[in-house]
């Protein structure tokens, strides 16, 4: 099992490695396109949290829907990252004001990983774990997407 890295030791792996990639301009088109098709996923997920059963199911659609407003959030900032870890190491790290966990973070990235490459299924506890810090950072993010993008 790979060592847990703190949010400092990811940020410095990432920026060591050169998985930040600067971007010539400000990638506004892209990151209201990103937010419209996040805020799109978000409607299918309250469908499918009327449902039973459908657990990994939400699981992986409600990190799709984080990953996919970070994205965003990094376009703005003109950066783009080569991987999901780094992604969210950068968000942490640049943006100490969002006061995100980075270990919220890991732990859904993880998971997600688990369920798409390696056929483990999560249990209703383990979205119990994170449910309601991704309802409160999905509400944030789309609030400080929405200001910074004059929505």
């Amino acid at each position: 099992m790979p060592k847990t890295l703190t949010l400092d030791e990811a940020y410095e792996n990432c920026n060591s490695q050169g998985m930040f990639l600067p971007q010539q301009e400000v990638g506004i088109p892209r990151a209201k396109t990103m937010l419209l098709i996040a805020e799109e996923d978000l409607k299918t997920i309250q469908d499918i949290k009327e449902k039973k059963n459908r657990i990994n199911t939400l699981y992986k659609l409600t990190y799709d829907v984080i990953h996919t407003l970070a994205e965003a959030f990094l376009l703005i900032d003109k950066v783009k990252s080569q991987n999901h870890q780094c992604l969210f190491a950068y968000l942490c790290y640049k943006h100490p004001e969002l006061e995100f966990n980075w270990n919220f973070f890991e732990t859904i990235r993880t998971k997600r990983n688990g369920i798409h490459y390696y056929g483990k299924g999560v249990i209703q506890d383990d979205w119990k774990e994170v449910s309601l810090q991704a309802d409160i950072y999905i509400k944030l993010l789309i609030r400080k997407l929405k200001e910074q993008l004059s929505f």
